[in-house]
């Protein structure tokens, strides 16, 4: 009982000192300025859009996420983008740098355990993400309220923050990634060139690369491409591959939640169309199981990436 109380102990301490250096370190200050004048930018471009449709759609707070204009993308594209680098950021040098200053021994010499030190580095990033990720959410909908002047609806503001919560989620798939590789390499330049390379690999590469390897291991039947037709089996193996990558999986997340008439993230089949009327907005509860098996795969790859980062910590030498 003394060992679990000096734990908890610990694991606070750590917590709360890797959030008060986050948030008040120049790194994470420039990068939340870039992500909020990117908010700023493309809030103002959606609001000239949607004001034109102000009586025709009933989620109209909903299309500030979405909505895109030549030459500036939409917020969510910003968001994808860069919630990775923010995220890698944070925990790059989370481990490496303590060995590089050599103050990982002074601080195991502590009543401070190797579980909660790690445990505490990895919550207090993700907590320095989330109140970035909900005062970003926040000025989004505060500005989408003075742009058009209309109020969210309860629809609105309820999917608006299950997609925060998701968000954050995804945060923590590459805060563990970079949390892992800060454990493999002592150098945080390497550490940090790796997960980058990682994140760029998963996002711009391997989508195409998904398409081209289902396509050599279920070859396209010529019968449906003389229909103008996918062949079903490489479709499926394509989509299964492309949600190898957390980028995908948040992105099709991104696409039921935020439209409401998105009944299905893969193939359409006629049982799924029976009783239902086509552009209809389905309850935030479908939407969620729809993406469900989405959700579940990003906590599923945050768990299995501190678990490894975490089992690679404990057998690590640690030397005065």
């Amino acid at each position: 009982m003394q060992r679990e109380g000096s734990a908890f102990n610990g694991l606070g301490v750590v917590m709360l000192k890797e959030l008060a250096d986050h948030l008040t370190s120049i790194r994470f200050i420039i990068l939340e300025l870039i992500v909020m004048l990117i908010a700023v930018g493309t809030v103002y471009v959606a609001s000239q859009q949607i004001k034109d449709t102000v009586a025709e759609d009933p989620f109209l707070f909903l299309k500030f996420f979405t909505t895109s204009q030549e030459p500036l993308p939409s917020f969510i594209f910003w968001l994808s983008l860069l919630v990775p680098v923010m995220s890698i950021g944070l925990a790059f040098d989370s481990v490496n740098g303590e060995y590089n200053r050599r103050t990982l021994s002074r601080i195991l010499s502590q009543p401070i355990y190797r579980d909660a030190l790690l445990f505490g580095k990895f919550l207090g990033a993700l907590m320095t993400l989330a109140i970035a990720l909900v005062v970003l959410w926040l000025l989004v909908m505060g500005l989408g309220l003075l742009f058009i002047g209309i109020p969210p609806g309860g629809e609105e503001v309820a999917r608006a923050f299950v997609f925060l919560l998701v968000t954050i989620v995804y945060a923590g798939v590459w805060l563990a990634l970079a949390l892992l590789f800060s454990i493999v390499f002592r150098s945080a330049a390497t550490a940090a060139l790796a997960t980058l390379g990682l994140w760029l690999f998963f996002y711009v590469i391997w989508p195409v690369l998904a398409g081209e390897l289902s396509q050599i291991i279920v070859p396209p039947d010529p019968r449906y491409a003389a229909l103008g037709l996918q062949t079903p089996g490489t479709v499926v193996l394509e989509q299964f591959l492309a949600r190898l990558s957390p980028s995908t999986l948040f992105g099709e997340i991104v696409v039921a939640l935020l439209d409401p008439t998105t009944r299905a993230l893969g193939p359409i089949y006629l049982s799924q169309l029976q009783g239902a009327v086509l552009g209809a907005p389905l309850p935030l509860g479908a939407s969620v199981l729809i993406a469900w098996p989405q959700i579940v795969g990003l906590v599923a790859a945050t768990i299995i990436l501190f678990v490894i980062g975490y089992v690679a910590f404990q057998r690590q030498e640690v030397r005065a």
